[in-house]
């Protein structure tokens, strides 16, 4: 269903990179949302104490070659290590289900599985908060996290829309599936059209990466597997725009 790009795991520079032991320490320390840390293997030794500080905060840590980080670095001075900031705190599931209960609405969120362009991810944001979506959750490894380039795609929406890093994606289907949210995964081979189904309840549509779309395990936990009808010559979509179709037919639904 979505356009396949070629994945890059490099984050494009923006302005939520710290940079420098000293610095990165502090970050991790104030408790600051952060995506990942990225070391460089000749200074894997004397980055002990900050590894050790990453992991115990649950926050992925990536050793890779010196010169990513020169590729990445602003400054010009990272020491041989760069931490990923949030451009925004993330917020626990409860939050989600307390905003939708706050505005007297059945839940409706958006899964990202696997998503790696920010500004797919931005775009989400930005027609997910358009449609009255109650929040967005993502995985909280090998997947986009809020940046910079998220929020400035985003056109200012990710201010008002909540988002939920999960340690274990799998594990928060269950989690609101037992609180009585329904599961949509878009798929090109879905088996379910996307006018028949029911987006009036309690929902949660489910978008999968831009190369490979919804992985196996997400795909298995999903209720239903929605397509959306395709009637020209290109059977594909970006992974933001079907998912700003199926947002606004379930707003359709919910009006």
């Amino acid at each position: 269903m979505f356009d396949k790009k070629q994945k890059n795991n490099t984050p494009q520079p923006d302005n939520m990179l710290i940079e420098g032991r000293n610095a990165v320490s502090e970050l991790i320390k104030s408790g600051q949302a952060v995506d990942k840390l990225f070391v460089a293997e000749s200074a894997h030794g004397r980055m002990g104490e900050v590894i050790a500080l990453a992991k115990k905060k649950g926050i992925p840590v990536t050793i890779c070659d010196r010169r990513k980080l020169d590729s990445m670095s602003q400054t010009g001075n990272h020491q041989g290590v760069i931490a990923q900031a949030a451009a925004q705190d993330y917020v626990s599931l409860d939050e989600l289900f307390e905003r939708a209960e706050q505005k007297g609405e059945q839940p409706l969120f958006v899964i990202c599985d696997g998503l790696e362009d920010p500004h797919n991810l931005g775009a989400i944001v930005r027609s997910a908060e358009a449609a009255g979506a109650h929040g967005i959750i993502i995985p909280k490894r090998r997947a986009v996290g809020l940046t910079g380039i998220v929020a400035r795609a985003s056109a200012g929406a990710l201010s008002h829309m909540p988002v939920h890093k999960a340690t274990n994606l799998a594990s928060t289907i269950d989690e609101i599936k037992k609180r009585g949210v329904w599961v949509y995964g878009a798929e090109a081979d879905g088996t379910v059209d996307l006018y028949k189904a029911d987006f009036a309840g309690a929902t949660a549509l489910v978008i999968g990466s831009e190369g490979s779309g919804i992985s196996r395990l997400i795909r298995e936990k999903c209720d239903f597997i929605v397509s959306i009808p395709m009637r020209g010559q290109v059977n594909s979509l970006n992974a933001s725009n079907a998912a700003a179709i199926l947002l606004y037919e379930a707003l359709r639904r919910r009006i």
